[in-house]
């Protein structure tokens, strides 16, 4: 079995749901029957959107998966996943229902039509880094080669973050 990284997130709550934590509930059941078994789950993080803007904030978690899924078979489920929950993807980082992203599988490393790994931009994010050193501390960038806490070190100024409570 292969070994990914999932950040799961959103800012919308659809109808049917009361809170952002049963919309992300009901996501990793949803990922659970994915052919994905879920290991580790970071603590939540309650995240400003990036960049600033009005928006509510956000709740995020980076999950630790195993599948047998393919990186781009996995992918094409979390947007499956997302599409199931409502999510339409118009603008880039506009609010939303629901975001699953594929920040690593495997450390590998690709730049095609199809898929970019690891993400492009897990790097620069608060919502990611923080949420992988909490499962991962030991995790390496594997083309950056930086470990975690030097990229969270590195971060752009300006990314509000805090533990769900």
């Amino acid at each position: 079995m292969n070994t990914a990284f999932v950040a799961i997130g959103g800012n919308l709550i659809p109808d049917g749901y009361e809170t952002l934590e049963a919309v992300m509930a009901d996501a990793r059941e949803a990922l659970g029957q994915e052919a994905l078994i879920i290991e580790k789950c970071s603590q939540w993080f309650e995240t400003a959107p990036v960049p600033i803007s009005d928006q509510p904030w956000f709740l995020n978690a980076v999950m630790q998966v195993k599948t047998n899924l393919s990186e781009t078979d996995l992918l094409a489920r979390l947007h499956y996943i997302e599409a199931n929950f409502g999510r339409v993807r118009n603008i880039r980082n506009e609010a939303r229902i629901l975001d699953l992203d594929l920040i690593d599988y495997q450390g590998l490393v690709r730049d095609d039509e199809a898929i970019i790994l690891p993400h492009p931009r897990m790097h620069l994010r608060a919502f990611v880094l923080l949420p992988i050193q909490d499962i991962d501390p030991d995790w390496v960038h594997p083309v950056l080669n930086k470990d975690v806490s030097t990229l969270i070190d590195e971060m752009p100024e300006g990314q509000d973050i805090r533990p769900k409570a």
